[in-house]
């Protein structure tokens, strides 16, 4: 334990001890001895500096990759970005469990207007969801336009995974599991068209593709190793970018290719290779067109 943090614990200790003594000497009739040390103290300083349950954060795995940050606010409090991050990496992956057993629905990579940080797999309302490594439970929270219920477990491979659309959560804040612990059940909450697990791996905030690391179809990872490189898992940073200043055009009546070009100070030829289109393409009113 830091030195800062026992010098911080003994204070509170102290003033907890001193509270107790006043305490007693306020209410304690005349003429009555007071015993200065209540009759557990002895054992105070040992129990608290032993105590399991704190938030310290030695009790938190991978404190030195994540620079002693754990809070359950936000998912990604790193704010790091690729280039800071060390040119490789070994996770060892050699606890893994495959969070369910389901078939995947959908890759990681670009959506229509957004990019999908994560891999979906084929679950039932109420099937079990299993901790993929040991760890500890950082956040529980619901997103309503989003991930619905969803659990993220900082793991002590330095990795993070979040489980997400879930009908059910079993385990706690800030509670120690192990791999292949049941910590949830599938469901369908949230942005979701149906039930399905929506799975992301994470290094400090930054998602890697699950399907680098395991082999959905066998359950199982490719290597007990895996060497987190800039380049190779972190590839798709570009395309994000892209997709971030992307703008685009909702069609109005009247609306034709050649207006629209002209409206969002770009062409007619821009418009078709944005959209995969060509120039006889009929566009619909409504219709969403990438106009940068």
């Amino acid at each position: 334990m830091p030195i800062f943090q026992r010098t911080l614990l003994f204070i509170t200790i102290f003033i907890l001890f001193s509270c107790n003594v006043f305490s007693q000497q306020k209410t304690a009739p005349l003429g009555t001895s007071i015993n200065l040390i209540p009759k557990d103290t002895a054992n105070i300083y040992e129990e608290m500096l032993n105590d399991h349950s704190d938030d310290l954060m030695e009790n938190h795995p991978a404190q030195d990759i994540y620079n002693n940050i754990w809070t359950c606010e936000r998912l990604n409090p790193y704010k790091i970005p690729i280039d800071s991050l060390p040119d490789s990496v070994h996770i060892d992956c050699s606890k893994f469990f495959i969070p369910v057993s389901g078939a995947v629905t959908s890759e990681f990579g670009p959506r229509r207007y957004r990019f999908h940080y994560g891999i979906d797999l084929r679950v039932n309302v109420g099937d079990s969801v299993l901790a993929s490594f040991s760890g500890k439970v950082r956040i529980i929270d619901y997103e309503a336009h989003g991930y619905g219920n969803y659990v993220v477990i900082r793991h002590d491979n330095g990795l993070e995974t979040v489980y997400a659309h879930l009908s059910g959560v079993l385990v706690t804040l800030n509670q120690t599991v192990k791999g292949g612990e049941l910590i949830a059940l599938g469901g369908n909450t949230g942005h979701s068209t149906g039930p399905h697990l929506h799975f992301e791996t994470r290094y400090i905030g930054n998602a890697i593709n699950p399907a680098n690391i395991i082999d959905f179809n066998k359950g199982v990872v490719f290597a007990k190793s895996y060497l987190i490189t800039k380049k190779k898992s972190f590839y798709y940073q570009r395309e994000v970018k892209a997709m971030q200043i992307a703008k685009y055009y909702k069609v109005r009546k009247g609306d034709v290719l050649g207006k629209i070009a002209a409206r969002n100070g770009t062409s007619v030829k821009t418009l078709c290779r944005l959209n995969h289109i060509s120039t006889r393409t009929k566009i619909q009113l409504g219709q969403r067109l990438r106009v940068r």
